[in-house]
């Protein structure tokens, strides 16, 4: 092939290029045009395999008019590239141009969750009093949850506590006092204790006073000087702190399996002031949450000396304070994602 030749053909095929390149419209087109001219398999990819045909002295010359039609090409790739993406950016632009003119959006404020606005609230509570927040995990061993608790195997309070078995004695905690056991543990048998510890505990119950799901805030003490009346003294801080200080607080005697003797606290009905209506089943009274007297057992088996310290624990229920508090008639609505439910609860 002549040199005359070969630039008549690179006209040819710049002409044909410009008429194709006119007509890519995205990507997709484009990446076929620079195929087609451009790529493994194209005229100009042939054009080069044809040196070994030209002569010595003319390879030079061939040379630079390939050179020159791939320079050609390679520039109307890179005009349409660059026309397209001049293209998609104004159209972005154009999409995101915001009119300073229009008013503004109503930013919508934020709501805490009732669920955590009781745990908030409660912490707060015991952080003045000299307590400190102790957090474990809720896939727990058999001996945290149940046996250093003096729950041992076959032991009855276990129906109490109906929990879920995970295997290899390892279960869903089913009350945070699993937290206890790893806080004495890791005291060594020293004191003093004062810490609460809040968090999701899991029970095979579901009603719409009672979920599978729920959350606890438990508290310990641990000293050589605690005292029942310190414990009841506590409690009826706590309780007239939550629902009001005109709430009369009663005690009454009651079993569990971590303390002794043990107690259950309840307030007098906000709703009928102890007159009796159907949220406190006309008894006027509200239980609320469960205490004692760490039973001995407990201190030996998580390394105390039970003839030295003496401790208390008490144990409230997250949820139902909150369904108390706030007027929530299922248990289930404070674990949806209805942002409606939660606004209700927003201080303005």
């Amino acid at each position: 092939m002549t040199k005359e030749e070969f630039q008549n053909l690179a006209k040819r095929e710049i002409e044909e290029a410009k008429k194709e390149v006119s007509q890519v419209v995205d990507e997709s087109s484009l990446n076929a045009f620079k195929g087609k001219y451009l790529g493994k398999k194209s005229h100009l990819t042939s054009y080069y395999a044809l040196m070994k045909e030209v002569a010595p002295a003319e390879k030079k010359e061939f040379g630079m008019e390939l050179n020159a039609l791939r320079s050609a090409l390679s520039e109307l790739l890179s005009a349409k590239q660059k026309e397209l993406a001049d293209k998609a950016l104004a159209e972005k632009l154009e999409k995101e141009k915001v009119d300073i003119t229009r008013p503004g959006y109503h930013a919508t404020l934020g709501s805490k969750h009732p669920f955590y606005a009781v745990i908030d609230d409660v912490t707060d509570f015991f952080l003045g009093l000299g307590y400190t927040v102790a957090d474990g995990p809720e896939v727990e061993t058999d001996e945290n949850n149940f046996e250093l608790m003096n729950i041992p195997k076959d032991h009855p309070a276990r129906d109490m506590q109906d929990s879920f078995s995970l295997g290899d004695n390892l279960v869903l905690r089913s009350h945070t006092s699993a937290v206890q056991a790893r806080v004495m543990k890791a005291a060594k048998g020293v004191g003093p204790i004062k810490v609460i510890c809040p968090g999701k505990v899991y029970r095979r119950d579901n009603d719409a006073t009672h979920s599978p799901e729920f959350g606890q805030i438990e508290g310990l003490v641990i000293s050589e000087d605690a005292t029942f009346s310190n414990l009841l003294e506590t409690l009826t801080l706590l309780l007239r702190h939550l629902f009001g200080e005109k709430r009369e607080v009663r005690f009454r005697p009651s079993f569990f399996p971590f303390t002794e003797p043990s107690v259950e606290a309840d307030i007098s009905c906000f709703e009928c002031n102890g007159k009796g209506c159907a949220l406190c089943k006309h008894t006027g009274w509200i239980e609320i949450l469960g205490s004692g007297m760490v039973h001995p057992n407990v201190l030996r088996l998580n390394g105390f000396d039970d003839k030295k310290y003496r401790g208390y624990a008490f144990g409230i229920g997250i949820d139902r304070v909150a369904m108390l508090k706030y007027g929530i008639d299922d248990i289930k609505r404070l674990y949806t994602d209805d942002v409606a439910f939660v606004e209700q609860f927003r201080k303005e």
